[in-house]
């Protein structure tokens, strides 16, 4: 696979005024990103609330602007754009190429406009199409996702969770893009519409040749979409492997706790003790000093509060991990026998 997109550096803060005096506060949300996505893969990054995830989406896609580093897109062997660089006139013809589905389909729709619109809106924006044309490929995206032609003069409210899901992808997928940003796409959803979604955006990578980007604080969601998973905390990658690997042994004290969290039809099958879960998440305005995970960390030692590590390769292998002892430590992954994967056909 050749490398679509990559994040080298990328930080983003925030500045914060208040206090007796209005004293400036920094508050650092993302903090020297760097990853890959390759094409066709699907990417996930996983973490907790507050650890930095729907940001660096946003700033991927330019809804954010990131304090530094760069974000380069490569549409075309040979050939490179770097997004982070441009305004936002020079932005928009790229955002034909890169789409993001949002978390709550409720309020990302517009609920003045009708569906047939909503999936339209982008098109007109774009002027790709009009007339019988733009009709015609608006009603052949809506069929894609399951949303019949006789509805698409309704208004969201009309529709269940999932059917304004399946519209959110429609209006991202009108303009046949190569990467999609999924942001949390199915944490709103009941856990058999969640199936079905799932199983739709598989069905639509295969057709349309897609590349995802999978935001979710779900790992159950994770092992049955994602070919890879980054894992983020207080705006750090903490671990970046490919999804069984990760599943199988995790290489950071983090993503096990993460994985101790992730609810199964048979307790019996996890593996060993329970992880120790100690403290509670740091502001982000008052980060720890040396690894930002010691302070909740059951294996810290004194140099891991004095020493910052480095996300790097483990013994040669496919998984990186930001911690001074990764290749010593024996972390429990989910499974006795390996990740299965948690959600079947609906």
């Amino acid at each position: 696979m050749s490398t679509l997109l990559s994040v080298e550096n990328l930080s983003k803060h925030y500045t914060l005024s208040g206090g007796l005096f209005g004293a400036e506060r920094r508050l650092d949300a993302l903090t020297d990103i760097n990853l890959t996505v390759e094409a066709g893969e699907t990417l996930a990054i996983v973490g907790e609330s507050g650890c930095g995830k729907t940001t660096l989406g946003r700033c991927i896609i330019q809804a954010q602007p990131a304090s530094a580093g760069k974000v380069v897109y490569r549409p075309k062997a040979g050939g490179e754009v770097e997004l982070s660089a441009l305004n936002k006139r020079q932005i928009k013809p790229w955002r034909q190429d890169i789409r993001m589905i949002f978390q709550d389909p409720m309020s990302s729709l517009n609920p003045n406009m009708r569906v047939f619109d909503i999936v339209a809106e982008p098109l007109r924006i774009h002027k790709i199409c009009k007339g019988r044309e733009l009709e015609d490929r608006v009603i052949g995206t809506l069929a894609k996702v399951g949303i019949p032609a006789e509805a698409v003069g309704r208004y969201p409210h009309a529709f269940s969770g999932g059917q304004r899901q399946r519209i959110g992808i429609a209006r991202a997928l009108v303009l046949d893009p190569k990467l999609v940003i999924a942001d949390e796409a199915v944490s709103a959803l009941d856990v058999s519409i969640q199936a079905q979604v799932l199983n739709l955006l598989e069905d639509l990578k295969s057709e349309f040749g897609l590349t995802y980007i999978f935001i979710s604080h779900d790992l159950g969601v994770v092992n049955y979409i994602a070919d890879r998973v980054v894992v983020m905390y207080l705006g750090h990658v903490v671990e970046n492997a490919p999804t069984e690997m990760l599943f199988e042994r995790p290489r950071h004290p983090y993503t096990e706790l993460l994985l101790e969290a992730l609810p199964i039809a048979d307790p019996l099958r996890r593996k060993g003790r329970k992880a120790e879960v100690r403290g509670e998440i740091p502001y982000l305005g008052n980060r720890p000093q040396g690894c930002p995970f010691h302070t909740r960390c059951r294996y810290a030692q004194d140099v891991c509060r004095a020493e910052k590590p480095a996300l790097r390769r483990v013994n040669g292998t496919a998984q990186e991990a930001a911690c001074l002892f990764a290749e010593e430590l024996e972390l429990k992954g989910a499974y006795e026998d390996g990740p299965v994967k948690v959600l079947h056909e609906a």
